[in-house]
């Protein structure tokens, strides 16, 4: 097997609906083209409420309707994150506030938006689909759009295409 050369974490609130929707799509277009010895993902949430929780029945839901495997369990960020990871992506601000507060000044990871993968100037967030203010297939559909897009970005620093 050979080792991989990316490390790419996920986070969202909870770790039940946004974070592990880009793990299992990400994981599954990984799959796709055959580079998943290349890189390493998971998921986290800057809150512990659902540590070791699957992801919410409502998003395995839409992903296995949309053909992609559910894995992982929930499971809260750790300043030890910014060590074992090189990027890190945030679902929204207020996720990406809390990473920047925990995130150590010696940490090698990147702390980036998700929404800047999405490559839509009107889109700045992933909204929390968890209270029904988008719906899981919407929030779905963000994500695989921006995975997609971070997947050619990790394709073109590894020299394939």
């Amino acid at each position: 097997m050979t080792q991989a050369t990316l490390r790419i974490l996920f986070v969202c609130m909870g770790n039940i609906c946004r974070s592990p929707a880009a793990h299992c799509v990400f994981q599954h277009l990984l799959d796709q083209a055959e580079l998943s010895d290349k890189l390493i993902i998971d998921s986290a949430g800057t809150h512990g409420y659902h540590v070791g929780s699957p992801p919410d029945a409502r998003m395995q839901s839409v992903l296995r309707k949309a053909g992609v495997s559910v894995i992982g369990s929930s499971r809260q960020l750790v300043r030890e994150d910014f060590y074992r990871f090189d990027r890190i992506f945030c679902m929204d601000e207020d996720n990406l506030r809390f990473a920047q507060g925990i995130q150590p000044d010696d940490g090698t990871a990147s702390l980036e938006r998700f929404a800047d993968c999405i490559a839509d100037p009107q889109i700045n967030h992933v909204p929390d689909p968890y209270y029904g203010d988008e719906g899981f297939e919407t929030v779905l559909a963000m994500v695989t759009r921006g995975c997609r897009n971070l997947l050619e970005q990790c394709q073109q620093s590894l020299g394939r295409s």
